[in-house]
């Protein structure tokens, strides 16, 4: 599966009472749809995955599916702190029609998991997965970074093609492209214009569309429905492609696209997809410097509002720029009045 472009790390919406609002998730992708977004990750950090039961968990991934656009890539987070749960989520992540899995490691046990235990782990997810497997490294929220080593190891696996790197740090992303340069490459499929083609898109089904012919009279009234042609699949052609790394981190998203990095996930692209795609945009027009002028812009904003406020941020964030965002489930706090106004003063040139 080709990992190119942006992704928004999507939030996942609460009721007052911490129910699950279905409706306004399929709200928010249906508008992230309508970008120029690569894709949506459903269910990671910033969807707050960790607080919700499996029951919740498919129905989320159901209901985004279900509401994305078909060629928007959707990576679905399924960790759980066994192989055996993960696995049964990657299923349900398969049927719904996701590109790609989302897997950080176990945190629970870590004092008992050594290197060892982190491949087993991650083979194990991927030699069952019928999903491709993306790596994830989060050392804000799990007490374990992936070493670059054993990330270059796993790299070997056919059924691993790629890892979210969100230590922020542009030395460590510079490090694993090093690292994962040798390992071999795969075929995928893509458009004529090397874009990503997803399951849903290459799901063609017959469907009725007026004819431009004129249509007699005589068939109106004899009762002749609208014939149903079948609509023409997509043209694609094949791409190799080699492990992909792509950066958790706006504020060196333009250095880590230099690197070599094919992109980036971004819990700032939930409330500003545009300003964050705008920086990928120069970039591969080969305009540094409108580029960098365009990271800047966003980068003290996203710090802020991602890496101090956190996900009560992002999502009042969301609010203000016209997703729905609400409340985080308890124990997570809502914010004050005067972080709220932070937050709007940041934004204010950032909307979208």
């Amino acid at each position: 599966m080709l990992l190119e472009g942006v992704f928004a790390a999507v939030t996942t919406p609460f009721y007052p009472d911490e129910r699950v609002y279905y409706r306004k998730l399929e709200a928010n992708i249906a508008r992230y749809s309508r970008s120029l977004l690569a894709g949506m990750v459903v269910l990671g950090s910033t969807g707050e995955a960790v607080t919700l039961s499996d029951e919740e968990t498919r129905e989320v991934l159901r209901t985004a599916a279900e509401a994305a656009a078909p060629e928007k890539v959707l990576i679905a987070g399924v960790s759980r702190e066994s192989v055996h749960l993960t696995v049964e989520l990657a299923e349900s992540a398969a049927k719904f029609q996701y590109d790609a899995i989302l897997v950080r490691t176990p945190s629970y046990y870590t004092n008992q998991m050594p290197t060892e235990a982190v491949l087993t782990y991650f083979r194990s997810i991927a030699d069952r997965s019928p999903l491709p497997v993306v790596l994830y490294n989060i050392p804000r929220f799990v007490p374990y970074q992936i070493p670059v080593e054993v990330v270059a190891e796993l790299a070997q696996h056919p059924n691993i093609i790629g890892i979210k790197e969100s230590s922020g740090k542009l030395d460590r992303v510079k490090n694993l492209l090093a690292s994962t340069r040798s390992t071999p490459r795969h075929r995928v499929t893509v458009t004529p214009m090397f874009e990503a083609v997803t399951e849903r898109m290459l799901q063609v089904k017959e469907s009725p569309r007026e004819e431009s012919a004129f249509v007699p009279a005589s068939d109106l009234t004899g009762g002749t429905a609208l014939v149903a042609l079948p609509v023409a699949p997509p043209k694609t052609r094949t791409k190799d492609v080699g492990f992909q790394v792509l950066t958790g981190s706006v504020g060196s998203m333009l250095e880590s696209l230099e690197a070599g990095s094919s992109g980036a996930i971004l819990a700032f692209g939930a409330c500003a997809p545009q300003a964050c795609q705008e920086v990928y945009l120069a970039w591969k027009d080969h305009d540094l410097e409108l580029a960098r002028e365009k990271q800047q812009r966003i980068a003290a904003s996203a710090q802020r509002i991602v890496a101090e406020l956190g996900i009560t941020g992002v999502k009042f964030a969301c609010d203000f720029n016209g997703y729905f965002g609400g409340r985080a489930r308890l124990p997570l706090l809502p914010l004050d009045s005067g972080k709220k106004a932070e937050i709007e003063s940041l934004l204010a040139n950032i909307r979208n």
